[in-house]
């Protein structure tokens, strides 16, 4: 038994050490394989590529959201309070208007502003 372990040693070592030569056929299909192993590394370095690529563009549009979604916040924040300002400035303008209007409407109506005799009698004061 041991002499066929050592025998089956020193083949071994005869084999891996170079001693006997490969095939043609061997030779071609380590050529093949290796021309595989080529094309697949190229195939691989261009999946990784891309999604490297894609990463870095989901990054990109999750930063835009969360960019967008402050910039969302802070002019909420902002333009509340201008919005209630101009509000309250309209109404002001709105009250102005009605109150000019009321002035106009009663001024035509009012026989005292609108006759001779009061347009006389301030011409003789001054």
């Amino acid at each position: 038994m041991q002499r066929w372990l050592g025998l089956s040693v020193v083949v071994g070592l005869v084999m891996t050490t170079g001693c006997s030569t490969p095939s043609e056929e061997s030779r071609e299909r380590l050529a093949v394989l290796e021309a595989e192993a080529e094309e697949l590394d190229a195939v691989l370095d261009n999946v990784e590529e891309r999604l490297l690529g894609n990463q870095a563009m989901l990054q990109t549009w999750q930063e835009l959201g969360r960019r967008h979604q402050e910039v969302t916040q802070l002019h909420c924040q902002t333009s509340e309070p201008h919005i209630l300002a101009r509000m309250k400035h309209y109404e002001k303008m709105e009250e102005r208007g009605r109150q000019t209007r009321r002035r106009n409407s009663v001024a035509a109506v009012d026989p005292v502003l609108t006759s001779g005799k009061s347009s006389k009698s301030q011409q003789g004061a001054n």
